[in-house]
């Protein structure tokens, strides 16, 4: 046996010495059947051979670099120290102890993901999927005259037919598949990558975009109505979850495309079908159908009729849908033809001239009020309009007088503003808004005429020019500097040096031409704008010329102006809707609000205001005086008499009546001359069709005075003691140069009653007329003039007209009359008989229909 056999091996030391084995070590046999000593678990550990030097020297070096064993140690104690989240780390300083650890991080995150995800359960658990039956509480919204109780009319009167998908052919619900929601049949009723790039586009300021589905649309459409809020949006995506789990696809998908909005007034895809193609939904060719489809986002602005390029585009990317989902072939494809849709027709809502007034509230609801279409058309809105139904009777009415030799290329134009609110009163925007959408008040335009000189005065006014003792020269054809050529007065008539009041009254062209070179034809521009008349108006600027109306306005435009200076100064927009309110439960929505903006000083606004008195007291317009109401207005003619106008008001009301006439090219032509007039002038038929309308609608109205000249304005100058240098300078006389005297105009005999008092009118003259029966001369014609033609007479002098009224009766008469129906069957559909003026046939509008109880006859005012 060796030295070692029957003896425990000796413990090593660590520390490489010897240590002699346990005095009693337990014993266990070993493999041989010896007996091998017991050592415990402590003991095993360290009996290891013992290290050389070098081992030592490595074993040092290991411990004193092993990162490691140093870090994973002083982790544990910081987490026992400050527990898992460690935040803030007080173990750092400065910013260091503010960055979180990852722990915190990942902890934080985890924590909010299960919040959001028992919060997503929860919502789903616990919503309702409401009742079908909710959407049928969409309504039709009704337009209100300004009583509030008679209705003009109706928008979106639920223009629906439902019909069941299963009835209709697969392609018809496949291209709103293919053209919404090409996942359709695959989602869960949300489209996560959809809503997540939508959301990342919109959160980045990209261009607004929906990552919705059909089955999120339907339930917004069918369900919650509008959603626009994350949160409406993230309710609509969890009932949509909702709805694909306890409804079919084809129930879906059959509710939503008899649901949405398709253009032209239709709901779902049967009045769709009639609206574009007239067929029925169940005979929608592939073509059809997708083109209907291919609009849907935005089916008012792609209609075909309005932008065809836009709906093709989008046609061609529904019909490519249907090839990449399979169910149209590339041959299919291949051979099909954009469709043609059917011209579309309104209701007979918009029939007459009530459809202008019908489309203009139906765009101030949009623009002013911030309804969308669809809101107009389905929620269910009582809309109250400023329009006064008898007036607007009145006003159709007027232009129905209209003489029957009227050209039927002329385009009559009335407007009526309340001053006081900027409410349109009434409106005749045209015949028929069925046969012709262009509405001559607030689309067509003429050049303003004189009518602008208004604006010219008040910009003088303003520069402390003095409206009654400086002078002008009133002259006929003078060279003035800025003018390409000589400026002229109307009738070639000179009227000596005139202040500024007269020079309004006769509408003086030379006069205020060369005031608007003194003061600066910008400031007259500047007026214009102020007054209500837009930056933007054709032909305005800031030239010498712009005092002579060259600027071709709207006639809204222009009442709204001179509404600017009958409520003393301060301008209000015009504006067609008075409120709105909520038809179930009557919440106001919306109130115009009518306070407007003082852009005149009132005193500025009255001198104006007195000015244009003149006009009617003893001017261009005398013959408004037939109103029995004190009225300021202004006559307006252009150029080669291719429009004329009368813009006239009392304090109650702003009236503007303007005509122009257009050629078969489209063109602006020169007024025809009809009704007996020789020439056609803003004193002429305007002036008569203003006088018998403002007649009628002034007739329940209180009379208003008209503001009287500031208390500091200077009166006129005595004849005897006028010593204006500069009016004189040519004249060594002490009185006034002439300011008041006018020749009779020539033509007057042989011409029509009615033409000899607008020739007179348009020299400042009043007529007499005296009733001759005569043999050889028709009724109405003018036998002889007294004072004669030619002869020099103040202005204002009163010219008697003999005028024949036919051959004397053979026998007793009833009566010579004069006031004759006009040789016509009275209408029983137009009230009061036709009196002797033209009905154009085409105008049947409803309103105008009613009894008025309105004399007839036409005024031919004097």
């Amino acid at each position: 046996m060796s030295g070692t056999q029957g003896h425990p091996p000796r413990r090593v030391s660590t520390r490489g010495g010897s240590t002699p084995p346990p005095s009693s070590a337990p014993t266990r046999r070993g493999p041989g059947g010896g007996a091998q000593p017991r050592t415990s678990t402590r003991a095993q550990n360290f009996a290891t051979p013992a290290p050389s030097s070098s081992s030592k020297k490595g074993a040092k070096t290991n411990r004193a670099i092993d990162p490691e064993l140093k870090g994973r140690a002083r982790r544990r104690a910081i987490r026992r120290e400050h527990g898992f989240f460690n935040y803030p780390r007080n173990q750092y300083t400065g910013w260091r102890r503010w960055v979180p650890s990852w722990r915190f991080v990942l902890g934080t995150g985890l924590f909010i993901v299960l919040l959001g995800i028992g919060g997503l359960v929860w919502a789903y658990q616990t919503m309702e999927i409401p009742q079908a039956e909710q959407f049928a509480t969409a309504q039709k919204t009704t337009i209100y005259y300004s009583d509030g109780k008679t209705v003009m009319g109706e928008f979106g009167s639920q223009d629906r037919v439902i019909v069941d998908i299963a009835t209709l052919p697969e392609h018809v619900g496949q291209v709103f598949v293919a053209a919404e929601d090409r996942t359709f049949y695959e989602n869960q009723g949300i489209s996560i990558p959809g809503m997540t790039r939508a959301l990342i586009n919109n959160v980045t300021g990209g261009s607004r975009q929906g990552g919705s589905t059909i089955t999120q649309q339907y339930a917004e459409r069918y369900y919650l109505g509008e959603t626009k809020s994350y949160t409406g949006k993230l309710r609509e995506a969890i009932l949509a979850v909702k709805l694909a789990q306890h409804q079919d696809k084809d129930e879906i998908l059959g509710n939503y495309i008899n649901t949405i909005y398709l253009g032209r007034g239709a709901y779902g895809i049967q009045s769709a079908a009639l609206k574009y193609f007239g067929v029925d939904a169940a005979d929608l060719t592939v073509e059809q159908a997708a083109m209907i489809a291919g609009i849907l986002p935005s089916p008012t602005n792609w209609d075909p009729r309005y932008n065809e390029e836009k709906a093709e585009q989008r046609w061609n990317y529904v019909l490519d849908g249907m090839v990449t989902l399979g169910w149209l072939s590339s041959g299919e494809r291949a051979g099909m033809q954009f469709p043609d849709v059917i011209e579309y027709e309104r209701s007979d809502t918009f029939a007459g001239t009530r459809g202008y007034l019908l489309e203009m509230a139906r765009s101030e609801l949009i623009t002013s009020v911030g309804l969308t279409e669809e809101e107009i058309d389905t929620r269910g809105l009582e809309v109250v309009t400023t329009i006064d139904r008898k007036m607007q009777r009145n006003m159709v009415q007027t232009v129905r007088n209209m003489p029957e030799d009227t050209p039927k290329q002329l385009r009559p134009a009335l407007v009526t503003i309340d001053p006081a609110t900027g409410g349109i009163r009434a409106l005749y925007g045209g015949k028929n808004y069925l046969k012709q959408q262009y509405n001559n008040v607030t689309q067509g335009m003429a050049q303003a005429g004189s009518t602008f000189k208004p604006f010219t005065l008040m910009a003088a006014l303003e520069e402390e020019i003095s409206p009654t003792t400086e002078y002008f020269n009133g002259n006929n054809s003078r060279t003035i500097e800025g003018f390409e050529r000589p400026v002229v007065n109307f009738g070639g008539s000179s009227y000596g040096y005139v202040n500024l009041m007269r020079a309004t009254g006769l509408s003086v062209n030379t006069a205020y031409a060369e005031l608007n070179v003194r003061i600066g034809p910008d400031k007259t521009m500047e007026a214009a704008v102020r007054a209500g008349i837009p930056q933007d108006t054709v032909g305005l600027n800031d030239l010498p010329s712009n005092v002579l109306g060259t600027a071709s306005v709207h006639p809204l435009d222009l009442a709204n102006a001179y509404a600017t200076i009958a409520s003393g100064g301060i301008h209000r927009e015009a504006h067609i809707i008075e409120s709105v309110r909520e038809l179930l439960d009557g919440t106001q929505v919306f109130t115009t609000d009518t306070s407007g903006e003082r852009v005149f000083e009132e005193d500025i606004a009255s001198i104006t205001t007195q000015a244009l008195a003149g006009v009617v007291e003893w001017g261009t317009g005398k013959g408004a005086q037939a109103v029995g109401r004190p009225a300021a207005g202004k006559t307006g003619t252009s150029s080669e008499n291719k429009s004329a106008w009368f813009a006239g008001y009392t304090p109650n009301l702003v009236t503007v009546v303007g005509m122009y006439q257009v050629g078969k090219d489209g063109s602006e032509s020169s007024i025809e001359p009809f009704g007996g007039y020789r020439e056609i002038t803003g004193g002429s038929v305007p002036l008569d069709m203003w006088t018998s309308y403002m007649t009628e609608a002034l007739a329940d109205l209180p009379e208003v005075e008209l503001p009287e000249m500031p208390s500091g304005t200077a009166p006129p100058p005595a004849d005897d003691e006028e010593e204006d240098e500069e009016a004189n300078e040519e004249e060594e006389e002490d009185e006034e140069p002439q300011p008041d005297m006018v020749a009779v105009p020539r033509g007057l005999i042989g011409a029509t009653e009615s033409a000899a008092r607008s020739s007179l009118r348009q020299r400042g003259l009043s007529a007499s007329v005296t009733l001759e029966y005569s043999d050889t001369v028709a009724n109405g014609i003018v036998i002889a003039v007294t004072p004669g033609a030619g002869t020099e007479v103040e202005v204002g002098t009163k010219v008697t007209l003999i005028v024949s009224q036919g051959p004397r009766p053979q026998g007793p008469s009833g009566g010579d009359g004069s006031g004759g129906s006009g040789g016509s069957t009275p209408d029983p559909n137009d009230p009061g008989g036709s009196g002797g003026g033209g009905t154009p046939p085409e105008d049947d509008d409803d309103d105008a229909d009613e009894e008025s109880g309105g004399e007839s006859g036409t005024s031919t005012g004097g």
